[in-house]
């Protein structure tokens, strides 16, 4: 499995299955969550061989109506992917809060450094 098919399976739930990669479609109801990989530790050997493990930087956000339910949400997203059994997983950062001017939603977003099994 992928990360990105692990990320959906266990974070879901928290939003009535309302999560997308990059971005969400336009009218989707608040709350919501997307993801997306912003990078992450290359792992080369000298031997050239192809390592077993990956590593990459995810940035989770979720969008809600209030400033609250976004803070809410978004420690249980840092909670669930701390404990996760899928991945090994460190949080890079605490959550930042964001706004958009045009829908009015409010976001809390975090970046996330996962290992995975390639």
């Amino acid at each position: 499995m992928t990360v990105e098919a692990d990320l959906t399976i266990l974070l879901q739930g928290l939003v009535g299955g309302r999560m997308f990669p990059d971005v969400a479609p336009e009218g989707t109801e608040a709350p919501y969550i997307v993801f997306q990989q912003v990078g992450g530790r290359s792992v080369a050997f000298l031997e050239r061989a192809v390592p077993s493990n990956k590593h990459g930087r995810y940035q989770v956000a979720v969008w809600a109506k209030q400033r609250s339910e976004a803070a809410a949400l978004g420690l249980q997203i840092e909670a669930a992917m701390l404990t996760a059994t899928a991945f090994q997983v460190e949080a890079l950062g605490a959550p930042i809060a964001d706004h958009d001017s045009e829908t009015g939603l409010r976001a809390s977003r975090q970046d996330f450094g996962i290992w995975s099994q390639r």
